[in-house]
Parts: structure tokens; sequence; C-alpha cells
């Protein structure tokens, strides 16, 4: 499974789409993921206070886009290594690939992410 941080707004109009598109889609020619154990440092990093969120977890296996593993896009933040490989779905993600929908809520004390219980 990979996970995908987004707004519930955004995810609303994905359904009514029928499929999900992120920005990045049309300014980097991919969609972010994260694996479990990359999303809290993601969450962290560029989405400190917000209370919108969503996690879409993501059956790789049933993607319809390539999915490649590559390192982070841009410059470095914290808590994310340039090592580390991250998936980019290059097209929009078919919602029959998604297998759960989380609430996504920072700590409502430090404002930080922690990961939901993932199931599938």
């Amino acid at each position: 499974m990979i996970l995908h941080i987004t707004s519930k707004q955004d995810w609303s109009a994905a359904q009514a789409r029928g499929e999900y598109t992120a920005p990045s889609l049309a300014t980097e020619g991919f969609i972010h993921f994260s694996t479990d154990k990359q999303a809290v440092n993601v969450a962290n990093a560029f989405y400190r206070g917000r209370t919108d969120l969503v996690l879409l977890v993501v059956d790789e296996t049933k993607l319809k886009p390539e999915l490649k593993w590559e390192a982070p896009a841009g410059p470095p933040a914290d808590n994310i290594s340039q090592a580390d490989l991250f998936p980019h779905l290059y097209g929009p993600l078919n919602l029959d690939a998604v297998a759960s929908v989380l609430d996504f809520q920072p700590d409502s004390a430090t404002g930080t992410f922690t990961l939901p219980k993932l199931s599938n």
C-alpha cells in the first residue's frame, strides 16, 4: 500500500469526476505518494496547521498509470531524506485503487501528525 495526503474537498471532487488528480500532475507530471514510513514526515513538513485532510490508502497493484519510485522532488524538507525513494504516479489516480480513506488530523496540542491505523 502507498499513501497520498489530500484535502477532503479535493477528494470529494475526485469522487464526482471519477478520478483523482493533484496540482502536481499538471506542474510536475506526477502525483506524489508516500510509504507508511514517509507519510508523517511529509505531513509535518508540508501540511502543518491543516485540519481538512484525508489520507488515501492505495493498493499499488490496482493502479492503471505508471508508478515510479524516485528521489524526492523539489528541495529537501525537514526529516525527509534525499536518499529515500518515493512513489510517483504518472497519471490520474483511478478510484478503484483506493482501498480506504482515513481522516488525517494533526494533534490538537502539538499540531503534529501521527499515522492513523491503516486498514485495507
